[in-house]
Formats: C-alpha cells, structure tokens, sequence
C-alpha cells in the first residue's frame, strides 16, 4: 500500500511493518488521501481506528452504471446506525472513490463520535477477521500467506460459514478428478474448497463470483465461482469464461447445474505448490454490500435479517423525510395522493403520485411499465416507477414508490395501492419483471391484463445462462426469436437450435420456452404495447438523476428536477403540435385527415407507413359475401407478405402483421389495400383518441368504454381539475387577467346554475 501523507508525495509503504512503523503509519485521514486499493484504504483506517480506540465496519459500496464495477467504498464505525442497542449512531467514517488512474483517494471524511473511544493495546491486532496468533503487528497480504498456520475470513451467510482458507494437499486428492455437472456437495462451502483444489492442480485461481438469492425468502440459492482472470475491471483480467455454478436443491445439497472448463489463457500447474495469497478480501470488495470487520451480525442492506420477519430495505430516515414531503405537496395540489403499507405496525413501502400523474393515467393508462432497474447494481434506495407512454411517444410518470422488500405482499399491496389512486381502470398490458412474485402479484391484482418480461432483465439472463456459446448461437437464437412469423415456425426453429447446441438440460432455455408468451414478438403482436416493441425498452424516467445510489439530502430536489424536466418536454411538444404542420409528402385525402388530427410524433409514424405502401402489391386471394382477403407483397423479390381481411359491412379490417393491435396506428398493408378499394379517409374507428392532439383536452369520444359511471365520473374531475390549474396559473399572471378569469368563472357559473 503507498499512502500519499504531504502534497510533495512522501512515500510510505505498509509491507513488513513492526508495531512502532505500525503506529507512525496510522496517521489521521484527510480528504485527498490516496491509496493503492480499497483494500489498502481499509487496512489504513482500521489502523487509524486502533490507535484512536473504535472498531471499524464496511458500509455501502457503490457500482458503475456502466460496467458494474466498485467505484467508492465507506468504512464506517463499528457504532454506526441503530439497529443493535451497542450503536450510538455514530457519525464517524470515510469514503474512498476509485479514480482513473486507479488510485482510490478520500472524497469524504467525518472523524467525530459520539461515544468515548478506548485505545486498544500495540499488540492487539485489528486486521479484519483475521484470526492472529502473533503480535508483531500488520503484515502484507502476501506475507500472511506464506505462514504455516492456516488463515480463514468467515462470512456467515443463512446457511452457515464460508471458509476461505488454503487448501491443505491432503483436502485436494479427491477434487483432482475435475467437477461435473451433477456433482453433488453438502454445502456451498465444500463446493467452493472442492474447486479450488481443481483449479490449484490445472493451472488457475478461483473468485468468488454472483449470488442469487430466493425472491420469497431471501435465502441464497445459487453461488457462482469464476476464473480470477474473469471480467476486466483489473489490467490482470481477460474475461475468461471459466465457472463453476452451485444450486441449492429442496433437500439441502447443493448441485453443479453450470459449469464452463475452457479458459482463454495459459494455465500453469506449477502455481499449485508457489504460496497464494488469502481470497479472503476479494468478497468484502466485490460481493458483500455491508459486511462487518470486527466480528459484529452479518447483515443484508443495511437491515439485520430475522429469520421468518420480512425484511425492510428503506431506512428508517427516509420516513419522515418523505412525509414531511408529502405534506407539503398535499396543501399546492389537491390530487396529490401517498399511501404506505403497514406490516406488524412497522411502516414498509410506500407509493405515491400527484394529480398530473393521476390525470395522465385516466388518458394513458392502458400501457404501463414497472421500472425496478435500481435491482441491476448493488442498491441504497429501491426506486421505483410507474411510467405511461402519451400522445407524444414520451414516457409520463403515472406514480413512484420505494419497495420495502421484493416478496409478493410487497408488490400486491402495491398494485393494489396504484389502481386505487388511479380510479380503478386496469391497463391492458404491463411491462415488468420476470420474478415468481411479480407474476403472481400482477395475476392477482390484475387478472385480465397481459405481462410482459423486461427487457434489460431477460439480456441480463441470456448473457449469463448462454452468453458464451458464441457468435454463432447468438445469430440462430435471435433470428429464432424475432424472425419467426408463426408458433409453428417458432418451434420448429427452437427445436432445431436447442438439438444443434446439445442444450436439452438448459433449464433456462426450458423456463424460457414455458414463458414464451410473455417475451417472445410474436406472441405479444397481437396485444396493445403503445408501440413499445419486444427489442426496446423504455429509458428510465428520470435519467441519471435519480437511481440507486442516491443519498437522501438529494432525493426530493433530484426527483422535483426529473419530474420538472420531462414534463417541460412535454409542454414543447404540445407547443409544436398546436402551432406547426408537417408537410404532406402525397395527395392522399388520409394523409391530410391524419395531420389535423394525430400529434407530430404519431403523424411522422403514420406518414412513414404510407409512404412504404406504395412499394407493396396487392391481390385478392378470397372473396365471400360482403368478406374478402387480400395478399400483399413488397415488389421485388422480397419474401416479405401479409394477409388483410377486410368486411364491407362495418368497414373493419385486420392485418396478419397486427401492427394496430401492437401499436394502435394502421400499416401499410392496410393502407395498401385502402388504395385499391379506394378508401379516401381512415374509418374513425382506427384512429385512437389515446393518439390525437385532443387527448388531453378533456373530449372522450370512448366514454362508453368505461367500465362504470364512478370510473367516468372521476375522469370528468381529472380533467376538469388539470384544466383548472392551467387556467388558474395563466389567470394569476397579472391584476388584468385576473379579473377577466373572475368574469369569465362567474359567466360559467351562472350557465353551470351552481348559485342554485
């Protein structure tokens, strides 16, 4: 470790130090601190700590968005926080931010406490976890391992202790045969000893890579252990894909389910008899989020885990921040609406939404997307949204949460929670997760709306359950995905690719293919998405803004910023539409009718169909009665046909594309076969109102669509309401303006008869 002390660059270095050296060398932090490695910062503070008298524990650590890497760790005191009676709530700690150059330097720093400190004995060692039978003070890493006594880092987790210690020759003999998919282990523990014995006799070091945890109790059930040459967040790594992966079965043995022998550099058997150092700090700083260094409870996000007790990831201050909050919105908007759930008189999630989002959802609540992408990193704050897509093609907040814990209590009160604020019309289809206890919830909840998996979470998937088959696979696989154009294509090309690659045991191919309906394009064509199509996402709401890791002084500004900043986005594009036309690029009478009524972004999709239509044939294949079908094909020799149904009798028409179904606007398959039975406008009944420059202008042309009059009635409010505020906000502007709103509500009055 190099430790920066004075800004000329003094130099001092932590390798073989006695216990005097020891105490020169645990001098005070200060902000601009540099050191080699978080590793290296934590070593350095508990020396700090143990000359000043107090215990150090890891706190948070915080990852990149763009890789996943650790970019900041806190050490924190051991008396920090309040969830055992021996903390005081300390405030002391330091954060160590990883910079470009790959130093790691003090960004924050508190030294006060709140407690009496109690400087510990020079011969008393303080390195985390470490089980020391010596005083002669910190040795290197490197030197720890070449001692003949054996060193262990114990971190319990709810199936007991995991080892990390040096494998003794005599543990090895029986693993020298190599693992296998089946092998069965009695713990997860003797899985990881089993394989780092292999590893020792071919030729490589093992890390300890992801856990996977049950979604109903929180219990691990997965382990994953990977080349230490994998990734590369280290210049020593090289994305090697060799791994071993275990899985917990009912009866309590854990099972090789994956497993991927070929590394993509040199092995050296020899390394098996050169002294290794200790993995041991390799799962404080990559795996664990808020460990514990001097022999205190393991805990999971910052809540101690009670065994049969519902975990709660918001912390406790974050209540009375966000109620305080609320209030306060409470006495500017009168449709401002909270709700929070109540477990064992404990307070648990909480969900919220102004009235601009309850408005918004009376007119684009029929898609609705969950964003729970806080769940890709290592999380502080589980944010959540509710987004819409509007007339625009732009995402709209239709309410917020934070979710307390993932369980299925959890998610059902909040979908029951958000169709209460929003008058109780369900969506016609949902975007969420692909979790057991968001199935069930939204099955419970909203038992006639469509699900639809996640996009960001089923790439995750894929990267890691046949993310090393290769470029090959990858082509098949996706061309089976989103080029099949019916379920018998579909199998036929699934069937075909899962013999090809010998992928029959592939248990996630199998739930993959079981849940087919929910991920697949073209099982989800026929189901109104508001054009959100299966290879795209939708961005998160407030950007950059607001995510995981955001500290809660920030929180409300960070969230009134996001908020402001989309609806402004809005507004320019309500501004665009009401004052700019778009050139008409033919002389079709639809293409006119579609610019007077659709918004720009929806017209632009529109014109780009007609456009296409010229350059498509159509025949008619079938004629019965007032019923008749017709074929159309790109000109060329392009493969590429469809089938339009069309019915002279109510002038309806259906594609075997589905795009309106899919997206609400018509194709060009339709527009072509308008042309040939020289259909001048589009029927009224294909064009969505959810679409039209009138969608928010209070004009519900569909009110018989509503499921009853409550259901109506309280649309009616939303909307009268929205435009109050508007009217309100401009009539406020000047004495002048006031006066004429005055005059112009007291006309409205006497015509509304609300005097009598």
């Amino acid at each position: 470790m190099i430790v920066e002390v004075n800004p000329v660059g003094t130099e001092l270095a932590m390798n073989n130090v006695g216990g005097e050296q020891e105490r020169l060398l645990a001098h005070e932090p200060y902000i601009g601190l540099e050191l080699e490695s978080a590793d290296d910062a934590l070593k350095f503070y508990t020396l700090y700590a143990k000359q000043a008298g107090f215990k150090v524990r890891i706190g948070q650590l915080y990852r990149s968005r763009t890789d996943g890497s650790v970019s900041s760790r806190r050490f924190v005191c051991s008396k920090e926080g309040y969830q055992l009676s021996s903390r005081t709530g300390c405030p002391a700690f330091i954060r160590v931010q990883r910079r470009d150059s790959g130093k790691w330097v003090v960004d924050h720093c508190i030294k006060g406490h709140n407690h009496e400190l109690e400087p510990e004995s020079e011969g008393e060692s303080c390195l985390p976890n470490m089980q020391q039978k010596d005083a002669t003070g910190i040795k290197s890493v490197t030197e720890l391992s070449h001692r003949p006594r054996k060193k262990m880092l114990q971190v319990k987790d709810e199936l007991g202790i995991i080892n990390f210690k040096r494998m003794r020759k005599a543990d090895e003999g029986p693993s020298r045969a190599g693992p296998y998919v089946g092998q069965e282990f009695s713990s997860s523990n003797e899985a990881y000893q089993s394989y780092q014995a292999y590893a020792a006799s071919v030729g490589f070091r093992v890390r300890i890579g992801q856990l996977f945890r049950s979604k109903n109790d929180g219990l691990i059930t997965s382990r994953r252990f990977v080349c230490s040459k994998e990734g590369f967040q280290h210049p020593s790594r090289v994305g090697c894909g060799a791994y071993l992966r275990v899985k917990r079965q009912p009866s309590g043995k854990w099972v090789v389910d994956r497993l991927h022998k070929e590394h993509n550099h040199n092995l050296d058997p020899e390394q098996e008899g050169k002294p290794k150092s200790l993995p041991a700090l390799n799962i404080l700083t990559d795996e664990v989020d808020a460990g514990l260094v001097n022999g205190d409870l393991f805990k999971i996000d910052n809540y101690p885990v009670t065994r049969g007790a519902r975990q709660n990831h918001i912390k406790s201050d974050w209540y009375s921040m966000l109620f305080e909050y609320f209030q306060s919105r409470q006495a500017e908007d009168t449709g401002f609406f909270h709700a929070v759930e109540i477990d064992n008189g404990n307070c648990m999630s909480i969900f919220w939404a102004d009235g601009r989002s309850r408005y918004s959802c009376s007119q684009f609540g029929d898609v609705l997307v969950l964003d729970t992408s806080y769940r890709k990193s290592v999380y502080l704050v589980p944010f959540a949204t509710f987004i819409g897509i509007n007339h625009h093609k732009q995402p709209v907040l239709l309410g917020c949460a934070l979710i307390a814990d993932e369980s299925e209590d959890s998610f059902t009160w909040l979908f029951q929670t958000w169709i209460r604020a929003m008058s109780g019309r369900q969506p016609l289809s949902v975007i969420a997760d692909q979790d057991i206890t968001i199935q069930k919830a939204l099955a419970k909840v909203f038992p006639g709306t469509h699900h639809r998996f996640s996009l960001w979470q089923i790439k995750a998937k894929e990267q890691e359950n046949v993310g090393l088959l290769g470029n090959k696979f990858t082509y098949d696989y996706e061309r089976c995905i989103y080029q099949s154009q019916t379920v018998e294509e579909f199998d036929t090309t699934w069937n075909a690719l899962i013999n090809k690659y010998g992928l029959e045991s592939n248990a996630w191919l199998k739930e993959m293919y079981e849940k087919r309906a929910s991920w697949v394009p073209l099982y989800l064509k026929g189901t109104f998405f508001a054009g959100i199509h299966m290879n795209e996402s939708v961005d998160p709401f407030f950007g950059t803004l607001l995510n995981g890791q955001t500290p809660l002084v920030e929180f409300i500004s960070r969230y009134e910023r996001g908020l402001e900043r989309r609806r402004e986005e809005e507004r320019k594009e309500d501004f665009n539409t009401s004052n700019f036309q778009p050139f008409l690029q033919t002389k079709e009478a639809a293409e006119d009718q579609c610019r007077r009524v659709y918004t720009l972004a929806v017209f632009k999709i529109f014109q780009k169909e007609l456009l296409q239509s010229y350059s498509y044939l159509g025949f008619k294949i079938y004629e019965e009665g007032v019923l008749s079908r017709y074929l159309v094909r790109k000109c060329g020799n392009d493969p590429e046909k469809h089938v339009v149904t069309f019915s002279a009798s109510c002038i309806s028409v259906s594609c075997s594309c589905q795009m309106f179904e899919h997206e609400g606007i018509l194709c060009r398959h339709v527009l072509r076969v308008f042309q040939i039975l020289e259909l001048r406008e589009v029927p009224p009944r294909y064009i969505l109102h959810r679409w039209t420059r009138n969608a928010e202008n209070g004009v519900f042309p569909d009110a018989e669509s509503w499921s009853s009059p409550q259901e109506l009635r309280n649309l009616m409010l939303w909307s009268l309401r929205e435009t109050a505020c508007k009217y309100i906000d401009a009539g406020a502007t000047s004495l002048d303006k006031y006066k004429l709103a005055y005059e112009i509500l007291q006309e409205g009055g006497r015509k509304l008869c609300w005097h009598r």
